[in-house]
């Protein structure tokens, strides 16, 4: 059975209001998130992801209440990430209405962290994000490299490899954003969808660089299953309606 391609805003939270910019910097404010949420809802959203990106501890309440309020309004999957670093994070989050939490930052400073989520709560529930970019000089196997904080601190991690590794651990679903792409809407990197997808069977959410519809099939077409973005649907650019159009025309399947 073919599986339909889901598309999916994403919300980058931050102070309990919708933010967007490019790299991570330069954020504009993009609104109230349970409502802009709401209106993915009604547009035919087949799912939602929150970022918490301040994420810090004197946030976590803000963050919380705006999961349960969306929670209450919407009926599409949910995830939720951003300064999750523990199983209880986890727990808090689910119960507070996400059907899937998203790990960064915690899981590559510790990778046991992936299985312990994994056993507990089952690999479904857990989407590992991983912030992309081209690796300086062949510092790396794939040509690219894990980053952490927002894109603006390399590892060293060959990012083709640690998602071979975290799909091993027992992450659900791998969400691939390139750095280099954010916010530039300049179109997917196809090359970095190509070689995740030759290195594991876990749904890939393909993230950074949307700018039109035209740019979604090709994502697509390199490997993922799932097409998401932000700033072409905050700012009114680009609607649900017309990404599942172009996929459609593609010949790819969509809800």
């Amino acid at each position: 059975m073919t599986v339909a391609v889901r598309v999916i805003p994403c919300l980058d939270v931050d102070a309990g209001r919708v933010v967007k910019g490019v790299n991570f910097v330069d954020l504009r404010d993009a609104g109230d998130p349970v409502e802009l949420a709401s209106a993915y809802d009604r547009a035919g959203a087949d799912e939602l992801t929150f970022l918490d990106v301040t994420a810090s501890s004197s946030d976590r309440g803000t963050m919380l209440d705006v999961v349960r309020r969306t929670a209450e309004s919407v009926f599409i999957p949910l995830t939720v990430g951003g300064g999750v670093r523990s199983v209880a994070d986890v727990d808090t989050l689910l119960r507070a209405g996400a059907d899937k939490v998203g790990v960064n930052t915690a899981a590559i400073a510790r990778p046991e962290l992936i299985a312990e989520i994994a056993d507990r709560f089952g690999r479904q529930v857990l989407v590992l994000s991983l912030d992309v970019r081209r690796a300086p000089g062949g510092a790396t196997a794939s040509g690219f490299e894990v980053t952490t904080h927002g894109g603006r601190r390399g590892t060293g991690i060959d990012a083709v490899d640690w998602a071979r590794r975290a799909a091993e651990l027992g992450a659900g679903e791998l969400l691939v954003n390139s750095m280099d792409a954010d916010g530039t809407r300049a179109g997917f990197d196809l090359e970095l969808i190509r070689a995740v997808r030759h290195v594991v069977d876990v749904p890939v959410v393909a993230s950074g660089g949307a700018g039109q519809a035209a740019d979604f099939p090709p994502a697509i077409g390199a490997g993922a299953d799932a097409v998401l973005a932000a700033s072409v649907f905050h700012f009114g650019e680009l609607t649900v309606a017309d990404v599942k159009d172009a996929l459609r025309r593609d010949g790819h399947p969509v809800r």
